[in-house]
């Protein structure tokens, strides 16, 4: 089981979830971070420190934020970023793209983070 970035991340981008990700399996593109389904270690820490609740177990997954699976999933993959299994964020995988269904979104207002 992994755990997915969602909804409230869009346009946010706090940070603190890499900061603790022991396997560095959070991605930074344009709008969001995204989470490597393969490379997650479902140890919840991500999760634990988000400011705006954007970090869920794929269990536990509204349908409506269904599409984030998706997009969390394909972001790596070539029709995206081609990032594949990097092993890891390291700076050269930042990119400025953003999953489709991501960049389609609505400008989010921020809360001040």
């Amino acid at each position: 089981m992994t755990y997915v970035i969602t909804g409230p991340c869009i346009d946010v981008k706090d940070g603190e979830c890499t900061n603790v990700c022991p396997v560095d399996c959070i991605y930074e593109g344009r709008r969001m971070f995204y989470i490597h389904p393969d490379e997650c270690v479902a140890c919840g820490l991500c999760e634990s420190v988000c400011p705006v609740d954007a970090i869920r177990k794929i269990a536990f997954v509204e349908p409506e934020e269904e599409p984030f699976v998706i997009a969390n999933a394909e972001y790596f993959s070539s029709a995206v970023t081609n990032l594949g299994q990097p092993g890891g964020w390291k700076e050269a995988t930042t990119t400025t793209l953003d999953h489709p269904i991501i960049a389609k979104m609505p400008a989010q207002k921020s809360d001040g983070l």
